[in-house]
């Protein structure tokens, strides 16, 4: 297939008003064994027809794409239960592997992953205890399960467990399922805390976690054992946290300054040091991301990992959203671009000229608040191609202009006017021919229907 029609032939995949007809066609392509364009198999709002086309697919790709998938409806997903591939139910089974923090994805119905869980296939299983997806409900079931590992998932859901089933996984016959669950039963126990600690598979964990004793907190300090996560436990003693705040480690104090129960004050007494590439993963901040108080100290605080935490919060009330947006941090505004709904357009455009082409300026751009109004005669002459582009977005920029950016020199400027359905139809059919352009013009929903029929002949689609 000539490159261009294959880049057309995919733009055509995207486009959001391809016919039914035609996207019935696409996926019945299996374009030389590679299976249907993955943009034609993860379209939302896919009608019965194709999920019935994409389910019956011989071609075993197909219906992995379509059972990670974002956009289908689990029970959409679910009907590829009963797939007779291995590697199809694995990827129903994990489920998407989605990156963009602003997607939400629905869990499969608890009765499918109980099936899942007795797949004769191993990796089938496996890749159910594995999946960032399951329902808390699901989770929480599996502490009766026969299989040692879905028990051990079980531990996730601690506090959802009642006493019965926590005693029971704290006793269990499998070791690794008693470990896990004393993992999260030595936050409230001691005991357990001071067993896990004679396991090296444990310390480090019960170290940070667990409620200590004093002899047991004393001894780590003294061997200096792990004591860069010994500096983050909630039950270590003061007159500890104390010594820790002045070690020679500079790991140590860091731990120590972001200490949840340290007031503002002697916070910042504590030496430390904060890269400018560390985004701040501050364990009680991120738990508390919802909770009205934690937001408040972490995104007042003079501290950067606690207000970069606090910046991955979507329920920053307006207030605090203002203060972490006046900061100069550059990474907090990537972070307030990525994670909040009402993230002010300033910052946003800043985040765009500053980060350009990558991840986070992508996630600013498309960012529901992301200006539009006044771009075209702001930009349009911009001596850089990637502010040109911005002109695109303007609702006033003209069929005129569009045409003429679409001849820009910078190609994302020209990619961008291309797909832009105010593009004056001629041009349009002329960028379907042209390598770099066309399947931003195949994406283009102004391209007629019969041109899209046209782009699927020319790349040998079958009718």
């Amino acid at each position: 297939m000539v490159a261009f029609h294959a880049s057309a032939l995919d733009g055509v995949a995207r486009n959001p008003a391809l016919p039914t007809p035609l996207l019935l066609r696409l996926l019945a392509f299996d374009c030389g064994g590679d299976g249907p364009s993955r943009h034609a198999l993860q379209r939302a709002g896919l009608p019965e027809p194709a999920v019935a086309v994409i389910l019956a697919h011989p071609n075993p790709s197909a219906r992995i794409d379509f059972a990670m998938s974002t956009r289908a409806e689990p029970v959409q997903r679910a009907r590829l239960v009963d797939d007779p591939s291995p590697k199809v139910r694995a990827a129903l089974a994990y489920g998407p592997e989605e990156r963009d923090p602003r997607t939400t994805v629905m869990p499969l119905p608890d009765d499918v992953c109980a099936r899942l869980l007795d797949d004769p296939d191993p990796p089938v299983r496996a890749a159910l205890l594995d999946s960032p997806h399951l329902a808390p409900s699901f989770v929480a079931s599996l502490a009766t399960h026969r299989d040692p590992a879905a028990r051990r998932s079980a531990a996730r859901a601690w506090e959802e467990l009642p006493p019965g089933e926590r005693s029971a996984l704290l006793a269990d016959p499998d070791p690794e399922v008693r470990r896990a669950a004393a993992l999260w039963e030595c936050r409230r126990d001691a005991r357990v805390t001071a067993e896990l600690l004679r396991d090296p598979k444990s310390a480090a964990e019960a170290l940070r976690r667990g409620l200590l004793h004093r002899a047991d907190a004393e001894r780590c300090v003294a061997e200096r054992t792990h004591l860069a996560v010994l500096a983050e436990n909630p039950s270590l003693p003061t007159d500890l946290v104390e010594q820790l705040a002045v070690d020679p480690d500079e790991a140590v104090r860091l731990a120590v300054s972001l200490r949840p129960e340290l007031g503002e004050t002697r916070r910042m007494t504590i030496d430390f040091t904060v890269g400018a590439f560390d985004r701040g993963n501050v364990e009680w901040v991120r738990d508390g991301l919802a909770n009205l108080e934690v937001l408040r100290r972490a995104a007042t605080s003079a501290h950067p990992l606690l207000r970069r935490t606090a910046a991955q919060s979507p329920h920053l009330p307006p207030d605090l959203m203002r203060l972490l947006a006046r900061t100069e941090d550059p990474l907090v505004e990537n972070l307030l671009g990525v994670y909040h709904p009402d993230t002010p357009e300033d910052v946003l455009m800043r985040v765009y000229a500053r980060l350009g082409g990558t991840f986070s300026a992508w996630m600013a751009e498309t960012h529901p608040r992301f200006p539009r109004e006044g771009l075209a005669a702001r930009y349009a002459d911009h001596p850089d191609g990637n502010y040109r582009r911005l002109a695109v977005r303007d609702p006033a920029a003209t069929p005129t202009l569009i045409e003429r950016l679409s001849h820009d020199p910078a190609v994302w400027t020209r990619q961008a006017a291309v797909s832009d359905p105010r593009l004056p139809l001629h041009r349009l059919r002329q960028a379907l021919h042209v390598p770099e352009l066309a399947s931003s013009a195949g994406a283009n929903p102004a391209l007629p229907e019969d041109e899209m029929a046209a782009v699927l002949n020319r790349a040998g689609v079958p009718a």
